[in-house]
């Protein structure tokens, strides 16, 4: 059962697809829907449920933040820490968030609102209703459409994730996650394994027979390139 749900974002990360149109500044600097990224970001996990919010982000972005004076929301608690990749990133929020369930987004996932809730209420009824202590984590997925890099994921009839990654799937992970503390007790596994990404770490959690549900949400744009950004600033505005 979710009780208190913390947010937790990933945004260490230097963006380097996105520099050419962004200005040279780090993604989760970058604005879309009249804020940054990060700012942007921390308001809809708050929005959707969760009580504060904790981001890990690079040295840079913290620095360039500061020259900017970028107002950030006031349940947004940042930790800097400049990490190899996006799996040490994820551990490190484990440094910070307390035991229990969190609602955690990569920085550059837009989701509309009204999906971003109801990925929020069915992770809740599905962890309620299942009940397993083997549930660690539940995924939002989406169709998908082309995107470059996609983690695709193959599901089970009873809503679970079977595999992620490999051959391609008709769904792919959406970078909204529901997850469990308990998947920080692998960090030494996945570090003695050599892992470098999260995706990985996912992998690893379902190699180890954990388990980890899927909720599809209708659309999610990863923000990497121009493109992206483009596309994203054109669904926000359909949201509003």
């Amino acid at each position: 059962m979710v009780t208190k749900l913390q947010g937790a974002i990933i945004a260490a990360g230097r963006g380097e697809r996105l520099r050419k149109a962004s200005g040279d500044l780090p993604k989760p600097l970058v604005e879309l829907g009249g804020e940054v990224m990060l700012a942007r970001q921390a308001r809809a996990l708050v929005a959707a449920g969760a009580s504060s919010v904790i981001a890990v982000i690079n040295s840079e972005t913290a620095r360039i933040a500061g020259e900017m004076k970028i107002e950030m929301p006031a349940k947004l608690k940042i930790v800097v820490r400049d990490t190899p990749n996006s799996m040490e990133t994820m551990l490190a929020l484990g440094e910070y968030l307390e035991p229990g369930w969190f609602l955690a987004a990569t920085v550059d996932a837009v989701v509309a609102p009204v999906e971003l809730a109801r990925f929020v209420a069915e992770s809740r009824r599905m962890i309620s209703l299942r009940g397993d202590q083997n549930l660690v984590g539940v995924l939002a997925v989406t169709r998908w459409r082309g995107d470059k890099k996609p983690l695709f994921a193959e599901l089970t009839d009873d809503g679970l994730i079977a595999r992620l990654g490999g051959a391609e799937t008709p769904m792919v992970t959406g970078g909204i996650y529901m997850m469990h503390s308990a998947i920080f007790a692998l960090a030494d596994s996945a570090r003695s394994l050599g892992l470098d990404a999260l995706r990985r770490f996912l992998g690893l959690m379902l190699e180890r027979g954990l388990k980890l549900g899927a909720v599809e949400i209708g659309s999610a744009i990863d923000v990497d390139e121009a493109s992206d950004l483009d596309a994203a600033r054109g669904a926000i505005r359909g949201h509003q």
